[in-house]
Formats: C-alpha cells, sequence, structure tokens
C-alpha cells in the first residue's frame, strides 16, 4: 500500500461534513449519539468493539473507517499484536480484498503511531 494519509483523510471527511453537520443537526446528533452508545464500555469492550469496527471497514472496503477506528484504536491503547490477530480475522472472513484493505489499516497504524495521532 502506498503511504496513503489517513490522518489527512480523516480530518478532510471532518471538514467536508461540517456543512453536513450544520444543515442536518438531528441526523448528524442521532447518528453520533448511535455511534457514542454502541462504542460505549460494556459486557464488550470499547476497544474489542472498535476493533469489531474496523475489520467491517476493512471488509466494507472503507478507507475513512479504517483511519477513524485506527485512530479510536491508539486512543484506546490497543497493541500492535492485537491488531494483526484482528486483521487475521478479516482477512479469514474476506480474503485477498480484505488482505488489501489490511496492508492500509498496518500503513494507517504506523503513520498514526508514529505521530501519536
Amino acid at each position: 500500500m502506498s503511504n496513503f494519509d489517513h490522518s489527512t483523510l480523516v480530518h478532510d471527511i471532518n471538514h467536508n461534513l461540517a456543512p453536513l453537520r450544520k444543515n442536518q443537526p438531528e441526523a448528524m446528533q442521532a447518528f453520533g449519539q448511535l455511534a457514542r452508545v454502541a462504542m460505549a464500555q460494556g459486557a464488550v469492550s470499547s476497544k474489542h468493539k472498535e476493533l469489531i469496527a474496523l475489520a467491517i471497514g476493512i471488509t466494507q472496503h472503507c478507507s475513512g473507517c479504517i483511519g477513524f477506528h485506527v485512530k479510536a484504536l491508539l486512543k484506546l491503547g490497543c497493541t500492535r499484536t492485537e491488531l494483526e490477530e484482528a486483521l487475521n480475522v478479516c482477512v479469514y472472513m474476506g480474503g485477498g480484498p480484505a488482505m488489501m484493505y489490511c496492508s492500509e489499516a498496518i500503513s494507517a497504524w504506523d503513520s498514526m503511531a508514529a505521530t501519536g495521532v
């Protein structure tokens, strides 16, 4: 995978969605509330929920999802080994196409970890 800049991608997505947040506040706030509730610590840890979300983003071929969830995982103290084991499941369930996005996730991890997110 090339040196795709996920930090910039995350920033750009947030910037590009600003008008939608302004013009459609109820829908955007509802989505934000759903995200907060879904990702909250519970019987399943927030870190494990983020690993699940990353896996879904990878198998759905969503670069933005990779950026946002890798960033969250770093903040939650996820280890490189935990990330890699989750990526193994992505490849198992998604085959070769998922492996290509796993490469992207590793690149995002390395870049974001090096800059402290």
